[in-house]
This record gives structure tokens, C-alpha cells and sequence, in this order.
């Protein structure tokens, strides 16, 4: 069995034991048909009414199942970042009131099963709320994409309470950073694309990618082996957010194809505290970063599948056979 094929299968049944554990009101509400491409890529990382099944309308044995399905999803060290970032909504509670529209809960995470689950055709599944949304598609039981897939932090470092020096997402910034560091006065000038950093991630909430993020900054090619040795660690941080097994694979097709071409750019302050942000970036993957709000702590830090994303390849070629 592939680790694709492996995946899937573990998925389904993730899936389907948490559909079992629901009353028939809950299924309703976690079902969408897969057809309904305009809700099956209505993604977003903001609090926001979301379709789905909260975690919050679900008893612990149930919320255990949709954890348990989230798990399939990610890698162990990512599930613990995704639990991590759950747990964050509790201390910003704390930070910013009760007065708010869409309250911080830790509870608000939903999960929507998009058609019939099982070993054959196409279905999939998302696991939702703030700063966290994983979108994954299987096909005939055998093959996932798993993106876009994101996470975000706030805050980034935690420097009050008893979660004091928490950083959920330290890799993301601290191998962006060693990087650039690394970098020599010419580099740094072709890479440091702009004195101030955007608001956010450039590519937000898109469906596809396009030319909200254009390739820029200095590439692989023009960097040094150890350079290019850090380049790769940073892509592996979000890689590796993938279930082992996915991430093993896609890791082996990046660095036999285009990782070689990628680009990295970088745009505002240099030292920690100022708002900077990261892309890296090839024909087929994107690596992009923000930390600009809240006083330059708070993270957004995405993975794109370039050709990939909410399945796209894998269903084209899907109906192409089929059809």
C-alpha cells in the first residue's frame, strides 16, 4: 500500500466513525455534497460563520472522533502545533473581552465532510476555525491532496501567564530568519523585495493562486550549498505539516524537480520585533508568511499546492478517466 493509499484509508475511516457517532440533525449539518465546489473551496483562517459541525455541538466522545480525524490529516508535530493554536483562542479570550462577534472559543472548530465517504470516487473533508484550515481531497481511495493547508498564530509568542514563551509556530519565523541572516550584502538586496511588509499573507483566502504573490527575490541557483541547505529545512517546516508518509513523498518530488528553481523573497525589518514577511516559491508549491498585527506578533503561514490544491490535478485527471 502507498503512503497515499495508506492515508486515505485512514481518513475514510476516521471519517466515517465520526459520521457514525453523530445524531441525524449532526450529519446534516457535517455533510455537504462534493459537487458544491464554491463551498468545498469557501476556506478561510479569520473567525467567521462557517458550514460544518462545530466542535462546540458536539459531546466529548464525539469531539474525540473529529480530533481523531483531524490527526489523520497531519503529521504528529503538526497536530500538536494545530492543538496548540486551539489552545491560544482561551488565552486571547482572556486578552480581549467577551465583546466580540465572533467570540475566541477553542470550541469553534468545524468539520465538514464533503460527499459520500469511502474507497471509491472523490470525497473529502476540512477541518476549520481560527488560524487553522486544512482542506484535503482523496480520489478512489488511493490518492490525497492535502492543501491548502494553514496555520496561523496569535500570539506568535506568548509573554504573559502561565503559557508564558509558547510560540506555536517558532520554526516558521526562526528558519526564515536564519536564512535571510545567511545571506550576503548583494543577496540580501536581490532577496529583500520591499522596506515594509504587507498587512498579511498576499495570496489571503484565494481559491487558486495567481498573481497576488509573483515569483521574486533571490533564487535557489544564485545561493551557496549552505544557503540552499536552509532553503530546504524551511520548506520541510511546512512539508512536514503533512501526514509522514505524504510529506516523505512530496518532499522527494520538490527536490527532483523544481525545489533547485525556487525563489525567496522577503519584505520588511530584519530584527525580531519589526513586521516582516516570507514567501518561497516554485512552479508547482508556495511557502508564505506574515507577521505584521499586533505589534508584529501574530503569524500567518500558509502551504499551497500550486497545481494541486483542493485536489485539482488529481480530480481532472480522475474525470479524464472516467469520463
Amino acid at each position: 500500500m502507498t503512503a497515499a493509499a495508506d492515508t486515505a484509508s485512514r481518513m475514510a475511516d476516521a471519517a466515517q466513525a465520526l459520521l457514525d457517532a453523530l445524531d441525524d440533525t449532526q450529519r446534516a449539518t457535517s455533510s455537504i455534497d462534493f459537487a458544491d465546489a464554491a463551498q468545498r473551496t469557501n476556506w478561510h483562517y479569520v473567525p467567521r460563520e462557517r458550514a460544518g459541525l462545530s466542535l462546540q455541538k458536539m459531546d466529548a466522545k464525539q469531539q474525540g472522533l473529529a480530533l481523531a480525524l483531524l490527526a489523520t490529516g497531519l503529521s504528529r508535530t503538526a497536530e500538536q502545533k494545530a492543538k496548540t493554536i486551539i489552545s491560544l483562542e482561551s488565552i486571547l479570550a482572556g486578552i480581549e473581552g467577551p465583546d466580540r462577534s465572533h467570540p475566541r472559543d477553542p470550541e469553534l472548530y468545524h468539520v465538514t465532510i464533503f460527499g459520500d465517504v469511502g474507497a471509491q470516487g472523490v470525497w473529502g473533508w476540512r477541518f476549520e476555525g481560527h488560524h487553522i484550515s486544512l482542506n484535503n481531497t482523496i480520489v478512489n481511495g488511493t490518492e490525497v491532496s492535502s492543501a491548502p493547508l494553514f496555520f496561523g498564530s496569535n500570539p506568535a509568542h506568548v509573554r504573559h501567564g502561565e503559557q508564558q514563551g509558547l510560540r506555536a509556530l517558532k520554526e516558521e519565523e526562526d528558519l526564515g530568519r536564519d536564512l535571510l541572516s545567511q545571506l550576503d550584502g548583494e543577496q540580501k538586496r536581490i532577496a529583500i523585495v520591499a522596506a515594509e511588509a504587507p498587512p498579511d499573507i498576499l495570496t489571503t483566502n484565494v481559491v487558486r493562486v495567481g498573481a497576488e504573490a509573483p515569483p521574486a527575490g533571490l533564487t535557489a541557483a544564485a545561493m551557496t550549498a549552505g544557503q540552499r541547505q536552509l532553503l530546504e529545512a524551511l520548506v520541510r517546516v511546512y512539508v512536514e505539516r503533512l501526514p509522514e508518509g505524504l510529506a516523505g513523498q512530496e518532499l522527494a518530488r520538490l527536490q527532483a524537480t523544481d525545489l533547485a528553481s525556487a525563489n525567496f523573497c522577503w519584505a520588511g525589518g530584519q530584527l525580531r520585533g519589526e513586521p516582516h514577511y516570507y514567501r518561497v516559491q516554485s512552479t508547482s508549491f508556495l511557502a508564505e508568511y506574515d507577521n505584521t498585527q499586533n505589534d508584529a506578533n501574530h503569524i500567518h503561514a500558509v502551504w499551497r499546492d500550486l497545481t494541486n490544491d483542493f485536489g485539482d490535478d488529481l480530480l481532472r485527471r480522475h474525470y479524464e478517466q472516467s469520463h
